[in-house]
């Protein structure tokens, strides 16, 4: 169980702090929700608690840990190989939605080389916006920084 102020990880949709603890009704039933603030544009989720454990619900990560990603931005090209775009994008959806922050940072990076040398497709390009959202939002959280400063550092880090 979670509380007030905790930074929580939700998998597809990012990180953030929990602002409250509510009961809402909802469709007839009654429910207790956490509410959810995301720091990267000023959004709020509602998540229902007894749905915590199967969707995957965790702590944002150690400011050890976000140095521990920085890193892996920084490592040598691991860019996917598969030339199917369908295959690759399955790949890829399946990494973001584990909510592992490092295979989502392996998305991210393996995109923006991607998009660096090949283009990406629109389908892509929304996932790599979208990756590059629940990245940024946990790595603000983390190391208490501006989004548009870790977007800054995860820009720099990615090199071919």
């Amino acid at each position: 169980m979670f509380n007030i102020g905790d930074k929580i990880v939700y998998p597809m949709h990012g990180a953030g702090i929990i602002e409250s603890i509510e009961e809402r009704e909802i469709l007839g039933e009654r429910k207790r929700y956490y509410v959810m603030k995301m720091p990267v544009g000023d959004m709020k989720v509602m998540i229902p608690i007894n749905n915590v454990e199967c969707i995957g619900i965790r702590d944002v990560i150690d400011d050890e840990h976000a140095d521990e990603v920085f890193q892996s931005l920084s490592s040598k090209s691991s860019e996917q190989s598969t030339a199917n775009w369908n295959k690759r994008y399955r790949e890829n959806m399946s990494k973001i939605k584990s909510g592992n922050v490092f295979e989502v940072a392996e998305v991210v990076k393996s995109l923006i080389l991607r998009e660096r040398s090949k283009g990406l497709s629109t389908g892509e390009r929304k996932m790599l916006n979208s990756a590059k959202q629940i990245l940024i939002s946990e790595l603000v959280l983390a190391k208490n920084m501006k989004p548009s400063d870790v977007e800054e550092l995860i820009n720099m880090r990615i090199t071919n």
